[in-house]
């Protein structure tokens, strides 16, 4: 069973977000938003197509945070899909000093290729920020997760062929933003599920977003992602990456 999704979804053409682009960070209590919309299609001796469609939405203040995003990959060639991925994400996080703070986020994935008919993760916790400047934030934090998975096809796990399968899981999570001049900025976050069922299992995501602006609202963004699964599934591979390049635009 042959399930291979794109290494790659190049150039996106038409203005809107690179998956994980920073949205504008102001803690006044406004909604901002960044979106993107991309395609590629090839024709002649190689018939091939990708698109790609993601935005953020983020309201700041001073002691709490609400940040959305969603994400929807979709790639083929010759006639045969490589990739067809939807994710999406939800997290509030409030401070409980200047330092600590508590978080609930909910985490959403539709992965066909992958053998994932539907991934749904609600986790809380709590987190500390190491670094709290404009320009610079890094935080750590901790808790624990609850996963229901459903399957395309049925896999074995823990010992039994199953459908669907719901666990326990702790979760570790390190998040950065850095603006390193007025027109770049990056971000980057690592989140580790280790199995709390069963110890041999953990799935680590990685993701990473650099955005250069053109004006005030465009920018060039680049973005990877990174995903690791020690058992997922028989006849798929235990990685995949993916880099998606666009052009973003900002609503502040």
């Amino acid at each position: 069973m042959q399930r291979l999704r794109p290494l790659v979804l190049p150039f996106a053409l038409v203005a809107a977000h690179a998956a994980h682009a920073q949205v504008t960070m102001k803690p006044d209590g406004q909604w901002r938003a960044l979106f993107t919309a991309g395609a590629t299609i090839t024709g002649g001796n190689t018939k091939s197509d990708s698109f790609s469609l993601a935005g953020d939405v983020v309201r700041l203040r001073d002691f709490d945070k609400w940040a959305f995003n969603a994400n929807g990959q979709y790639a083929s060639s010759e006639g045969t899909r490589t990739a067809d991925r939807q994710s999406g994400q939800g997290l509030y996080t409030r401070d409980i000093t200047p330092k600590w703070f508590g978080f609930g986020q909910l985490d959403l994935l539709h992965d066909p290729l992958a053998d994932i008919k539907s991934r749904a993760t609600l986790g809380t916790g709590i987190g500390y920020h190491v670094i709290r400047e404009t320009d610079n934030t890094w935080d750590v934090s901790g808790g624990v997760a609850y996963t229901w998975d459903r399957y395309e096809y049925p896999q074995v796990v823990d010992g039994d062929t199953r459908i669907r399968y719901n666990h326990a899981e702790a979760l570790l999570s390190e998040e950065s933003n850095h603006k390193f001049s007025e027109n770049t900025t990056f971000k980057q976050k690592l989140t580790v599920y280790p199995n709390l069922h069963d110890s041999g299992d953990v799935r680590t995501i990685f993701d990473t977003g650099l955005s250069v602006a053109m004006t005030k609202r465009l920018a060039l963004t680049a973005t990877f992602e990174h995903r690791y699964d020690s058992r997922p599934g028989e006849g798929l591979g235990k990685t995949d990456t993916q880099l998606v390049t666009g052009v973003s635009l900002r609503l502040d």
